[in-house]
């Protein structure tokens, strides 16, 4: 079989892609050219449409007559290893705003993108929302400037002239800078006369070759389990069910086992472009059918071999954001995830590793309430949860859309996109596998006042805790006074829920006096001439978002490790149940986590263990 390559034709809804896709096509496939009769009655692309045509390679001086783009100069074939013949798939996406995600499957099976621009009005709505697809997904990018029929015969270089420029203006910022532009009739006619009539269509043997000379050469490998995106699925009657789509990695045979809808079916036949055959391979537009299976169970969706294609119940992802997308991203919101073909609801955690480069188990990530795509900040992941299983192959590329956004709003509907980090397999996946991922934390602040001064080193707070509140994890603990003054926490003063600070530095008299204790110090606290200013006293700490469900549990925050000799020594059995368990997060620093439940002691001694090794900590 020749070299196949799948090219996406993708732009708004009406610039002319269908009429594109027909005019260069020699082989009609599955739902190509509207044949859908609801496209037909409507007048738009519905569905994804497949169709192909070949080129091949002459001499200089070789004639050729008819459609002569269909026969290029042999220089062209140098960049492809000089083959015979080359194949190019058409992936005929819908422009309407609602069908968004039959373009979003539709991208992630092709190897470069036709943007096809409508002469008479330029960059639209639908046309910004594929060049971001486009980015996301490929490397290489034809512009293609259709009904250039519809200008001004005497102004119609002039004008492409000037729209071109204002095109690739606007993709200058983009990874298509400087890509190649071809300006094309594909119907001139408008479609309303009868084919025998219509004119020819206007520069598609430019448009070819500047197709041939720019389209990226794919890696195709047979090595690797069988990986098939299905587009399609129906029944024929007497032979099976047929499965159309594209063969992403490996390769398959007739006679093969496949896992389709999670049930294990046999390879009964194949057909490329109607043309029976026995193997395929990664990159081959395929018809497969199978036998035993209701076509019901599978309108899109993956095929593979048995076992090789791991079904998940969430995800973590290293964001890669939109800057296009304008709207918050909020944690526990519900935004919707495609990998492949499939498109499921999910909702959201976002959270910040401080250090990127290095692996999310060996440090602390910060819990976001929201992040924005135009100003993302660095280390940004998300942990992606779905509301249903899904398969997803760990080199699949994630895209987060929200696609319940008003149509008419003149949006970027697509948010963030990356390759997953993890895949998170187990149905218990919240004890089973993210504790020993990724710990996340929300910062904390805890407000109190100053009570009095007991000596030039020791003030009473209170407001900090309640009088229930077991201080036994927070001393230690650093605070700071709005005077400017530091501390650590020392223990519990009374019963009241008031706590000792003992200060990093001796206070002045002044500060003494003012706020020392007695009749006449309570009474300027309270009121009156010369009544002080009142202190406030703040706790910055860190809550750890529990694995289980990734509730909270109290973390306190950095902790000299000289100041865990003494008050925690004597810790009563209560106490000791609680389970305090040190963390090291780095050399410098120590974390306690409060409340760990038995089944998550074991990771954490283990992880311990380790940092100690790490860090040389004893």
């Amino acid at each position: 079989m020749p070299l196949n390559v799948n090219i996406g034709v993708l732009g708004h809804v009406d610039s002319g892609k269908t009429s594109l896709s027909k005019a260069l096509s020699t082989q009609a496939s599955t739902a190509s050219f509207d044949k859908n009769p609801q496209s037909q009655e409507r007048g738009i692309t519905l569905d994804l449409g497949f169709s192909t045509f070949s080129v091949s390679f002459a001499e200089e001086d070789s004639s050729a007559t008819g459609s002569s783009w269909r026969r290029l100069p042999a220089e062209l074939s140098e960049r492809w290893g000089r083959p015979a013949e080359l194949q190019f798939t058409l992936v005929d996406c819908p422009g309407h705003a609602s069908l968004i995600r039959a373009v979003i499957g539709g991208a992630q099976i092709i190897d470069a993108v036709m943007l096809v621009v409508d002469a008479t009005k330029g960059i639209q709505t639908q046309t910004a929302e594929c060049l971001v697809l486009a980015e996301i997904v490929c490397s290489c990018l034809l512009l293609v400037i259709n009904k250039v029929d519809l200008l001004p015969e005497a102004e119609r270089d002039r004008s492409l002239d000037r729209l071109s420029k204002r095109l690739l203006k606007t993709l200058a910022g983009t990874k298509f800078a400087n890509c190649p532009v071809a300006a094309v009739a594909a119907s001139p006619s408008g479609g309303d006369a009868p084919d025998a009539a219509a004119p020819e269509p206007i520069g598609l043997a430019n448009l070819v070759k500047q197709l041939v000379a720019t389209a990226p050469v794919p890696t195709r490998s047979p090595a690797g389990p069988f990986l098939f995106a299905v587009d399609h699925c129906f029944g024929i009657r007497g032979q099976g069910t047929v499965l159309t789509g594209t063969v992403l990695a490996g390769c398959v045979r007739v006679g093969d086992t496949v896992e389709v809808a999670h049930e294990q079916r046999r390879v009964k036949g194949m057909q490329v472009f109607r043309k029976p055959v026995d193997f395929a391979q990664q990159g081959d537009r395929l018809g497969l059918c199978v036998t035993q299976l209701d076509p019901r169970l599978l309108e899109r969706g993956l095929v593979c071999a048995p076992g090789s294609v791991p079904t998940i119940h969430a995800l973590l992802l290293p964001v890669s954001p939109v800057p296009h997308y304008k709207l918050p991203v909020r944690s526990k919101s519900k935004l919707h995830v495609s990998l492949g073909h499939e498109t499921a609801m999910a909702s959201l955690l976002l959270f910040q590793a401080p250090r990127p480069d290095q692996p999310l188990a060996e440090q602390f990530c910060e819990y976001l309430d929201e992040a924005s795509m135009r100003d993302c900040p660095p280390g940004l992941h998300a942990l992606l949860e779905f509301e249903r299983p899904v398969l997803a192959p760990p080199s699949a590329t994630v895209i987060v859309s929200k696609l319940d956004v008003d149509i008419n709003q003149n949006v970027c509907r697509i948010a963030m996109h990356g390759r997953p980090l993890e895949l998170l397999t187990s149905a218990d996946y919240r004890t089973a596998q993210l504790p020993k991922l990724v710990r996340v934390y929300r910062p904390k602040c805890r407000r109190g006042r100053l009570d009095r001064v007991k000596d030039p080193y020791t003030v009473v707070v209170t407001g900090l805790f309640r009088k229930e509140t077991a201080l036994d994890v927070f001393i230690g603990l650093q605070v700071s006074l709005s005077t400017g003054q530091q501390g650590r926490i020392e223990g519990s003063f009374g019963q009241s829920g008031k706590c000792t600070v003992r200060m990093s530095e001796p206070l002045s008299d002044e500060f003494c006096q003012r706020y020392g204790g007695g009749k006449r110090a309570k009474k300027g606290a309270s009121g009156g001439d010369g009544a002080s200013e009142p202190v406030e006293v703040c706790l910055n700490f860190k809550r750890l978002l529990r694995p289980a469900g990734l509730r909270e549990r109290a973390v306190p925050g950095p902790l000299s490790p000289g100041r865990l000799s003494g008050p925690r020594a004597g810790l009563c059995p209560h106490r000791l149940a609680a389970q305090l368990i040190r963390l090291y997060s780095d050399p410098a620093h120590l974390v306690l986590v409060v409340n760990a439940r038995p089944d998550e002691a074991a990771f954490y001694a283990e992880y311990v263990e380790r940092a100690c090794v790490a860090s040389g900590a004893p």
